[in-house]
């Protein structure tokens, strides 16, 4: 019997950019060390995401010590000192979640504005930044979506390519999805369904609901342009989700209910499952 285990792990310092694999992380309440602390919002405070602005997946954000370095093709890069309080702006997720953002440097914002063609302000997380998620496992969030893990399945993705393909389509990879977590071993797809807690080294993630995805998944993270319906299409042919409003899913998304370390190749072991047919986020 094949053992599950982690496969690929990444994060996303800045919102909507480029993701950055690692081959371990320290996990804590908001999920893997140092994802989504940083956003970009429009002038009124509105979170900018691949939704409207596809080109975000090829502009990349490092952390250095103290500093966030920033590139993209064609343009120079910039490095810039973090602040992690100081002057401070109203901003907002899907007009549900409404906070604060503490603004960052003005050189970050010529830099994104340039290359974006939209004016866009860099901010970051507040010291004092406490924010729930909701469903089965509510758990923090940074300015995630609303939740502190994205977790696939290579399973999952395989089943998908394949109803893909053979629909005249191609195979698309997982960093469509953006996952932080990867698990390999699971033979049926869409495992994570039925996982209601699980442990990966020294971290505990429980099931919080079902990952409804948005336009973001049809955009080449290589390019930053939109690809076409898929896997969207595909995906709309299995994986409606009506109590979720008839969207569709891909993956899980989680709430850490212990903090540690996790690597690339940590054993996957499910705690508890989730009865067939039922969904605890619903409850």
């Amino acid at each position: 019997m094949s053992v599950a285990k982690v496969s690929a792990l990444a994060y996303y310092p800045v919102k909507g950019l480029a993701g950055i694999p690692v081959d371990s992380a320290e996990v804590g309440p908001t999920g893997l060390l140092n994802d989504r602390l940083f956003m970009l919002v429009e002038p009124d405070g509105t979170f900018l995401s691949q939704r409207k602005l596809p080109a975000m997946a090829t502009i990349h954000a490092e952390l250095a010590g103290d500093s966030l370095r920033l590139s993209a093709a064609g343009a120079a890069s910039l490095e810039l000192a973090i602040q992690y309080d100081g002057k401070r702006r109203d901003v907002s997720l899907f007009g549900k979640w409404f906070g604060q953002g503490v603004v960052q440097d003005s050189a970050a914002d010529e830099w994104f504005t340039a290359r974006l063609g939209t004016p866009a302000a860099l901010v970051r997380v507040t010291p004092e930044h406490d924010r729930p998620g909701w469903g089965a496992h509510r758990g923090l969030t940074g300015f995630g979506d609303a939740h502190a893990l994205m977790i696939t399945s290579e399973s999952s993705l395989d089943g998908l390519n394949e109803r893909i393909v053979e629909h005249g389509g191609d195979a698309i990879p997982m960093n469509r999805f953006r996952p932080n977590i990867v698990v390999s071993g699971w033979p049926e797809p869409h495992t994570e369904d039925k996982v209601l807690r699980m442990t990966a080294g020294s971290v505990e993630i429980g099931y919080s609901a079902r990952g409804i995805r948005c336009a973001v998944p049809t955009v080449n993270q290589a390019t930053g342009a939109k690809a076409g319906p898929e896997p969207t299409r595909t995906l709309a042919t299995y994986r409606r989700e009506p109590e979720y409003g008839g969207g569709v899913s891909f993956g899980i998304k989680g709430a850490v209910l212990a903090g540690g370390t996790i690597r690339v190749g940590d054993e996957i072991a499910v705690r508890e499952w989730i009865p067939d047919g039922a969904d605890p986020a619903q409850n």
